[in-house]
C-alpha cells in the first residue's frame, strides 16, 4: 500500500492506542471518522492496490519461513469483522492464511486454561493467522457476563477482584512471549457506533438475505454498551504493548475500516523486512545444471 511517509505516520498516530496511556474510547476515537475526500470508488481502488502488496509480502513471509502474523481482530457485534477478512485477506494465497472463529467454548476447552485454544490455532511460520474474535473474550464478555467465569471450573479463590488485571498481565507475557519467538502481532479494535449497530441489526432483519446474520441474543446485548465499552477501555489500556499494541480502527464507515485494516497487516509485515531467501553458489550451478538439462530435451 503506496502511503506517504507522513500521511502513514499521522494514520499509526490517530489509530494506535499508546502503551501506557489511559485510553477513553468515547473521548478519544470516533467511530464515525474517515477522510474527507474518500469515497467508495477510491478507497476500493485503494483496497485493490493494498491487497496486491499483501500478497507480494505473504509470498515472502512463506518463503522465508521465519515468522508468522497473527491478526487479532475484535469488535462489537455488526462492526464488520467477517467482511474485513474476506475483503483485505481476498488476494492471498489460501495455503499462507488460517482464519479461526472463536465460539462459546466447548467442554474440551474448559477443561484447559483459557489460552489453550487459542494456542493450538497460532499460525506455524510462514502463515497469516486472523482470530476472529480471540482470548480477549476473556477480559471483555467475561467480564461483562462474569458468570461465565463460574463455567471455567478454576481454583477456589481465584475469582476475586484481581482477576481481570491477572489476566491482563498473564495475556502480556504471553504475546512478548510470542513476539520473541517470531510471532508478529497486529491488533485491531473495530469501533462501530451504537447508532450504526442499530443501523445495520434493522438491516439484517429487514433482508432475507441477511436474517441469518441476527439473533435475539445481539438485540439484547445491546443494553449492555456502556459496559463493553468500559472493559474495552480497560483492556486496550492494559494490553497495548510495545511489542503488541492495539489500532482502533473507525468501523462505521466500511469501506475505511477495511482500508485501515490491510493498512495496519501491510505496515507489519514491511516491518518485518522480509525477503525471498538467498541462493548458495552450490544452487545456483545446480539450476543451471537443471536449466541446461531441459533446455536439451
Amino acid at each position: 500500500m503506496k502511503v506517504k511517509k507522513e500521511i502513514r505516520d499521522e494514520l499509526l498516530k490517530r489509530l494506535l492506542v499508546a502503551p501506557g496511556k489511559r485510553v477513553s474510547l468515547k473521548k478519544d476515537f470516533d467511530p464515525s471518522w474517515k477522510p474527507r475526500n474518500l469515497d467508495k470508488k477510491r478507497a476500493a481502488a485503494m483496497l485493490q492496490d493494498g491487497v496486491s502488496l499483501l500478497a507480494e509480502q505473504q509470498d515472502k513471509l512463506y518463503a522465508q519461513d521465519r515468522y508468522s502474523l497473527l491478526v487479532v481482530l475484535q469488535a462489537l457485534d455488526a462492526a464488520g469483522k467477517d467482511g474485513t477478512i474476506k475483503h483485505v485477506m481476498s488476494g492471498i494465497n489460501p495455503q499462507g492464511c488460517q482464519v479461526y472463529s472463536f465460539k462459546v467454548p466447548t467442554s474440551e476447552e474448559l477443561d484447559h486454561d483459557y489460552l489453550w485454544r487459542s494456542a493450538k490455532a497460532l499460525p506455524e511460520r510462514g502463515r497469516i493467522g486472523i482470530f476472529n474474535r480471540s482470548y480477549y473474550e476473556e477480559v471483555l464478555v467475561a467480564r461483562v457476563h462474569p458468570e461465565i467465569l463460574q463455567r471455567q471450573k478454576l481454583p477456589p479463590g481465584s475469582i476475586d477482584n484481581k482477576i481481570w488485571s491477572r489476566r491482563f498481565d498473564e495475556i502480556n507475557n504471553w504475546e512478548r512471549y510470542l513476539v520473541n519467538n517470531g510471532t508478529k502481532i497486529v491488533k485491531i479494535f473495530l469501533y462501530v457506533s451504537k447508532a450504526e449497530q442499530k443501523k445495520r441489526f434493522l438491516e439484517r432483519i429487514e433482508m432475507p438475505e441477511k436474517n441469518w446474520k441476527f439473533s435475539s441474543a445481539d438485540a439484547r446485548e445491546r443494553g449492555f454498551w456502556n459496559d463493553y465499552i468500559a472493559a474495552y477501555d480497560a483492556c486496550l489500556r492494559r494490553t497495548s504493548t510495545k511489542w503488541a499494541p492495539w489500532y482502533v480502527v473507525p468501523a462505521d464507515y466500511k469501506p475505511f475500516a477495511r482500508l485501515c485494516a490491510a493498512f495496519l497487516i501491510h505496515d507489519a509485515l514491511r516491518s518485518l523486512k522480509l525477503a525471498y531467501p538467498e541462493v548458495s553458489d552450490q544452487q545456483r550451478q545446480e539450476l543451471k545444471k537443471a536449466k541446461a538439462i531441459l533446455e536439451s530435451e
